[in-house]
């Protein structure tokens, strides 16, 4: 079989598992948002937390439990590092470094799992299951959170009311992370991934000596940090290890954990705004731009000049034998279109225009889908913006769902899609310009700018893979790619909150024959050619200096 039938094929099996799981799926997170009921052991997790989850929140309240959870689990988890010596199953590793510990804190509550480190030779059992895996379960339930507030925005009317942030999040850990995350675990451990609590391991005997292995709960943590669009590895080659993914069965799988919740979040949205032709709309843009990318990716690997690709069949440097290209371009545009990060080949090694598909993929604001419960509201962010351009051609005030898009909200939806950009470009621009910084840069030239651009751009857009060629731990991008994943996680979901909360006071407005017609394809073509014009207005000078200049020069 030919790699690139090997490929359509992964593809299509792809598309069939997701389209079976969307109905379902996405009708289970429907009720669970919208029920009234409390199983048992969610009413004893708000007794310990001391909540309420009768209690209606307006958007800076609700704003506020997410701020509070999540600055608690930042100081929770640099303290675990920092004590990582004293405890116990820390496997001989001593305490993490501050500025690493607070990168590494900031990187998993923000859900970007960004790695300045080694997982294998820093992080014992106690961290990585009790500090970074529950991590990866909380930090994917708040973005889901906000995502569903914002759609109870556009549900509700007449009402500041957003529901309660400490129910949402304890349901969507309870509810849907947990189950899926045990039944995908089990399939992993099939697959060959470990699971256990070993501890150190020497491998073999070889020419210049011996190989240590850890043990550890690993496909328990890699099902979350692909379920959840985390992305963080317990090994530092992430999910090209053999223990994490071992074969091209649990490769297939692992795309699929890290794309079928956001794809399903569509449907969810669908239901809960009582139209599901609306999440229909929304889902065919999410598609319509994943399979675009994904065919690009495929053939820009694919379609390398020179003798070495010409002789491996395409762009093989960097990338897994058991995968392939197919597996590695599918599994690549995967992760950066989401906000995953995980990574099963290195995205430096792919040809100049793969790594800028991967760089555009997170700038496009990681929304197609996106992460779990992220791309979402930045896709509804994207058709608010969209709809007011349309209201603008036709000389029409704007509407979305019956809800009016006046001068508040369009202000809510610019700073939203402003403040990613600002954070990417102005550190980018900052490292480049001191001397300390791009001194951690391997490569010179054009790739060498794409790592600084591509370091940033995940790190703002909480993606956290990386280009692999930039020494990042160093004070320095510790430092400012930590405090870029806070404001880059934190900041956008205030003016989404806001924006909810300004749409769930609205009287909804009656449909007439001039509104325009958001569940049909024409609005998907116009939301799609939106998402890109905006994106390449923002970043096409960045990317003509990295990753087009190197893939031009080929």
């Amino acid at each position: 079989m030919s790699p690139v039938l090997a490929g359509i094929l992964q593809l299509l099996a792809l598309v069939v598992a997701l389209g079976l799981s969307y109905r379902p799926l996405g009708d289970h997170m429907a009720r669970v948002y919208s029920s009234d009921r409390h199983l048992r052991v969610e009413k004893w997790i708000y007794k310990v937390i001391g909540a309420d989850p009768s209690v209606e929140m307006r958007w800076p309240a609700y704003l506020r439990g997410v701020l509070a959870f999540s600055a608690v689990s930042v100081l929770f988890l640099y303290l675990l590092q920092r004590l990582q010596g004293a405890l116990p199953g820390s496997l001989g590793f001593v305490s993490i470094d501050p500025d690493q510990a607070f990168n590494t804190a900031a990187s998993f509550v923000a859900n970007t799992n960004w790695q300045s480190y080694y997982g294998e030779q820093a992080m014992g059992h106690v961290v990585q299951t009790g500090g970074l895996a529950v991590q990866n379960f909380v930090s994917a339930a708040v973005g889901i959170a906000v995502a569903v507030a914002l759609v109870r925005g556009f549900a509700r009317s007449r009402t500041g009311e957003l529901g309660n942030f400490w129910a949402d999040l304890v349901r969507g850990v309870v509810r849907i992370l947990l189950p899926i995350a045990v039944i995908g675990a089990l399939v992993l451990v099939a697959c060959g991934a470990i699971q256990n609590f070993s501890g150190i391991h020497e491998v073999g005997q070889f020419s210049g000596g011996s190989q240590q292995w850890n043990g550890g709960a690993v496909a328990s943590q890699e099902v979350i940090k692909e379920l959840g669009t985390n992305g963080g590895g317990y090994f530092n080659a992430n999910s090209s290890h053999p223990f994490e993914n071992p074969n091209g069965l649990s490769n297939l799988f692992e795309i699929y954990l890290i794309l079928v919740i956001p794809f399903a979040l569509t449907r969810t949205f669908g239901r809960m705004v009582g139209s599901l032709r609306q999440g229909y709309a929304i889902l065919g843009t999410m598609a319509t731009i994943w399979l675009l990318f994904t065919g690009l990716m495929l053939w820009t690997e694919f379609a390398g000049k020179g003798p070495a690709f010409e002789l491996a069949g395409g762009a093989m440097e960097g990338k897994e034998t058991r995968f392939g290209i197919s597996g590695s371009a599918i599994f690549s545009v995967a992760t950066t279109l989401t906000s995953t990060g995980a990574v099963n080949s290195f995205h430096s090694s792919n040809t100049g225009f793969g790594g800028g598909i991967n760089l555009l993929g997170m700038q496009l604001g990681e929304i197609a889908p996106g992460g779990v419960g992220s791309g979402l509201y930045g896709m509804l962010i994207m058709a608010v913006i969209a709809v007011f351009i349309a209201g603008l051609m036709v000389g029409r005030t704007p509407e979305y769902l019956g809800k009016k898009i006046g001068t508040r909200e369009i202000k809510f939806a610019a700073c939203y899609i402003l403040i990613t950009p600002t954070l990417v470009l102005g550190f980018t621009a900052m490292a480049m310009a001191l001397d300390t910084p791009s001194n951690s840069m391997t490569n010179s030239g054009a790739h060498g700018f794409s790592e600084i651009l591509y370091a940033y751009t995940s790190g703002a857009n909480n993606n956290g893979s990386a280009f692999a060629g930039l020494n990042a731990d160093t004070q320095w991008f510790n430092s400012t790619i930590g405090i870029a994943m806070l404001l880059g996680r934190f900041l956008p979901m205030v003016f989404v909150l806001a924006l909810a909360g300004s749409l769930a006071e609205q009287t909804p407005v009656p449909e007439t024959a001039g509104t325009l017609r958001t569940e049909k394809p024409l609005f998907t073509g116009l939301l799609v050619g939106t998402i890109l014009i905006i994106t390449g207005l923002t970043y096409f000078p960045a990317l003509a200096l990295g990753p087009l200049a190197e893939g031009l020069a080929a």
